[in-house]
């Protein structure tokens, strides 16, 4: 499912994306990566009253048949070229290949925006993969914990958008600093209480803050280097992001099962979140010095 699913759709339809629109880039990237939150929130529930109905393979089964029919009709509405870099309507300019990025190579720009991907998706995985297991540890009822998960993507859908709007403004750099910020602020107030009523403020306060990070970075790489080479640089960031989410739930997994609570896994979280701002903080310091005209863009 994530080698042939997920993986086979997000990261073309983030490069598609990513090169089709000139303005509005980091709104239209939002939009994209909504999907995932909105499916989180509508599902959630819906798989839960179907598995209890019919079993998780029947609901599984089910699911698979309305996949097919709907995904497969909306793919032959983007079966065409991939679309040239937009070079008219911006005042930005298009990077030139081969030109260094921020006073570096090329290649170690990409390497470093790879590295900050992997260190902020550790944190972010472990809420949305143990949040629910969290919560009935602490003694909250596990139904409670599902709507309190229901509530962080909910949350994040929207607040996405937001994101998108201000990505289109600052730049995908700043704004990847900005939720980062954001979400180590929230991953440190799991930490503080474990009151339902904190948690669930706080489960909100996480969604707000995580949703634009990830298209941020698609943004940050479509404005620092040429649309050429959207096709492979893209995916390769996705991949470090998409290796912390997984390290991140596994990790969350492996420390509680040592330690025995999760306290310990969410600070863990909190060290890759500061280790991530100390990558991305000299970057945005960089691309400021420098004033890349890239940022023009919006």
């Amino acid at each position: 499912m994530g080698l042939l699913g997920n993986a086979g759709i997000n990261a073309p339809l983030y490069v598609y994306v990513a090169r089709l629109f000139d303005r509005r880039r980091g709104t239209a990237l939002a939009l994209i990566a909504s999907g995932q939150a909105v499916a989180g929130t509508i599902w959630a529930p819906l798989f839960g009253h179907a598995i209890e109905a019919y079993g998780w393979r029947h609901t599984m089964q089910f699911y698979a048949v309305f996949a097919t029919a709907a995904v497969l009709p909306a793919a032959f509405l983007v079966f065409r070229a991939l679309p040239k870099a937009a070079g008219g309507g911006g005042a930005g300019t298009e990077p030139t290949p081969g030109a260094s990025i921020l006073a570096l190579q090329p290649r170690t720009a990409l390497g470093l925006l790879s590295l900050a991907g992997f260190l902020c998706c550790v944190p972010m995985a472990m809420p949305q993969g143990h949040l629910v297991a969290y919560c009935s540890d602490v003694g909250i009822p596990v139904t409670h914990g599902a709507a309190m998960l229901s509530l962080l993507l909910a949350c994040a859908f929207v607040s996405r958008q937001f994101w998108g709007f201000v990505a289109d403004r600052i730049g995908g750099l700043r704004t990847v600093l900005a939720g980062s910020i954001c979400q180590v602020t929230a991953m440190t107030g799991f930490l503080m209480t474990q009151d339902e009523a904190g948690l669930f403020a706080v489960a909100a306060a996480f969604g707000l803050g995580f949703a634009g990070i990830v298209p941020a970075y698609v943004l940050a790489v479509r404005e620092l280097f040429p649309a050429s080479e959207a096709s492979w640089r893209v995916p390769t960031v996705l991949l470090f992001s998409g290796s912390g989410m997984a390290a991140g739930g596994w990790l969350a997994g492996a420390i509680y099962d040592y330690a025995g609570f999760y306290a310990a896994a969410f600070a863990t979280g909190i060290v890759f979140n500061l280790a991530n701002l100390l990558v991305v903080g000299p970057l945005v310091f960089r691309q400021s010095r420098l004033r890349s005209p890239v940022l023009a863009q919006a």
